[in-house]
């Protein structure tokens, strides 16, 4: 499937699932970027992810001091050509991975580590 039609389908889905938070995580998640992009960048994998990630949150979790150790605003970025590879090519599957994507890395800017995220379903 083209990038671009993998970036409609994953900004609906990201849209959705804003929608169905509770108001006060809603508020938070709209404060938050989310880029699509088709993988990670080299500088991404230079800093020792896998060129395999689905997602990636980088920047200060909410209730940080955005000090020097963070000085990239809060940002999530959602890697569509992994997605759909593990998605295994099937557009369902696809958003559902987003979905989850989507709340990990999100979970991630609410302070979440992964004990918390494994604990509410989103590893």
């Amino acid at each position: 499937m083209k990038l671009s039609r993998l970036t409609a389908l994953a900004s609906q889905v990201v849209a959705a699932t804003q929608a169905g938070l509770p108001a006060p995580i809603r508020e938070l998640a709209g404060s938050v970027p989310v880029h699509f992009e088709a993988v990670p960048s080299k500088d991404i994998t230079k800093e020792g992810f896998e060129s395999d990630i689905l997602g990636l949150f980088s920047g200060a979790a909410h209730g940080d001091d955005p000090g020097a150790d963070n000085s990239l605003p809060a940002q999530i970025s959602l890697y569509l050509e992994n997605l759909w590879d593990y998605a295994g090519g099937d557009p369902r599957v696809f958003q559902e991975e987003v979905r989850l994507t989507y709340l990990h890395e999100l979970g991630h800017f609410l302070g979440w580590d992964e004990d918390d995220l494994t604990a509410r379903g989103l590893d």
